[in-house]
């Protein structure tokens, strides 16, 4: 199982395999053609307000990764994480995020979780 988090902005490569937006939003300055995603499964971002609340500064990583694996247990976001782990046992699978440091990001948090799945 190959999961693997990388920027949007970065240029895709063919070992990506199936390239997955995990962003609620659309990257800024980015084309779709450009993009290349495969799949945007908005169900599985972490929500409005724990996105606020994390970006504020008000919580630690620890407890934002914490918050988002509880909306990640949530019926929808459930299955939609299923569906993900069974696509990463199928082949490669690139998450894609906007964010500055991917490493301290939900995608992240996300790809573990594929990946213990």
């Amino acid at each position: 199982m190959s999961v693997r988090v990388r920027r949007v902005y970065d240029d895709p490569e063919p070992a990506d395999g199936l390239r997955v937006l995990v962003d609620r939003l659309w990257p800024r300055g980015v084309s779709k053609d450009a993009a290349r995603v495969d799949e945007w499964p908005k169900g599985l971002t972490p929500s409005a307000e724990l996105r606020r609340w994390y970006h504020a500064g008000e919580g630690s990583y620890e407890e934002f990764t914490g918050r988002y694996e509880e909306e990640l247990a949530a019926p929808g976001a459930a299955e939609l994480l299923d569906g993900l782990r069974e696509s990463a046992r199928k082949g490669s699978v690139t998450l894609l995020t906007s964010a500055k440091d991917p490493e301290h990001s939900h995608a992240a948090v996300l790809a573990r979780l594929v990946r213990q799945g």
